[in-house]
């Protein structure tokens, strides 16, 4: 039988293949002489706004985290736990991902592994919901621009497809023989009463998932490029979903390849899609860095 260690390294070295592969393939296609060209012409005080953004969208979802939690952690551990959870999930993202870090520091101060696992997990499908809402009313506000490109069916089909993955998840219970994924449930299903709570996390969430569309729009602006309502609105979304497919490194490859296809769509040229996507990366990792010197202190603390 495989050890867990080396299921990991296997793991790890897949991701990394992968990365590297759609990373070659986009950079062959598109030129590196290209995209540098595009890289050198960035105005760095746009990527540093977007940095100091990404920042904001933390302390936003430590106040969603909060409410999901029920307000029993001070705002100011919360913020610090995903800070440190930024930083795992942009650089360290093959050995400890930051949602198992965060789950991993509340199940140590709290003692419950369920309601620890359970509330990462939540925190994490709020926003997604809001997302999938975000694209799906571009969608349907530009639905004749998506008809001409043939896509008016793929956000639709996304959300249908995330309604019923849930529905069947939460609905049959899949695990719940097991004590630690039973609490899990059952932390759940009684947050999902608290429909008021519910509701403050998802106007959180919309907020969120519209400043890391700003930071998109930084970015472009930063590079003299303008990208129009379908590509932020519609096509943004789904480029953040694609860099959730856990099959590379921090969605290396995945979220360039992305934004070389849709915003290519939309009349922005392969070379500025690369430079967009790999500068809003950067500007992200530029932020989270925060996370680390976070770490280190709550490291000196213990």
């Amino acid at each position: 039988m495989i050890s867990k260690k080396l299921r990991n390294t296997l793991l790890l070295a897949l991701k990394i293949t992968v990365s590297g592969l759609l990373l070659t393939f986009v950079l062959r296609k598109v030129g590196l002489q290209n995209i540098l060209s595009h890289l050198r012409s960035m105005d760095l005080r746009f990527f540093f706004l977007s940095a100091l953004i990404y920042i904001l969208t933390v302390a936003l979802a430590s106040l969603r985290w909060g409410i999901l939690l029920k307000q029993v952690h001070s705002r100011n551990k919360l913020f610090s736990l995903c800070l440190i959870g930024g930083f795992f999930n942009h650089f360290l993202p093959g050995a400890v991902g930051g949602d198992a870090m965060k789950a991993y520091y509340l199940y140590k101060e709290t003692g419950h592994g369920g309601s620890s696992l359970g509330s990462v997990f939540l925190d994490r499908y709020v926003g997604y919901c809001a997302l999938l809402s975000i694209g799906l009313i571009a969608g349907i506000a530009g639905y004749s621009d998506l008809k001409t490109l043939g896509l008016h069916w793929l956000t639709p089909a996304l959300f249908v497809l995330f309604l019923s993955g849930s529905l069947v998840f939460f609905g049959l219970r899949i695990g719940r023989r097991f004590t630690a994924v039973a609490d899990f449930y059952d932390y759940f299903h009684d947050t999902l009463r608290d429909r008021r709570a519910l509701g403050k996390a998802f106007l959180l969430s919309l907020t969120i998932q519209l400043l890391n569309i700003l930071e998109i729009y930084l970015i472009s602006l930063g590079l003299g490029q303008h990208p129009s309502y379908t590509a932020l609105f519609v096509f943004a979304p789904l480029i953040f979903t694609v860099t959730l497919i856990p099959i590379s490194i921090s969605g290396l490859g995945l979220r360039e390849g992305a934004f070389v296809v849709l915003f290519g769509l939309t009349g922005i040229s392969a070379e500025a899609s690369t430079a967009i996507s790999f500068l809003w990366f950067l500007s992200v990792a530029t932020g989270s860095l925060v996370g680390l010197v976070e770490y280190m202190r709550q490291g000196k603390m213990r």
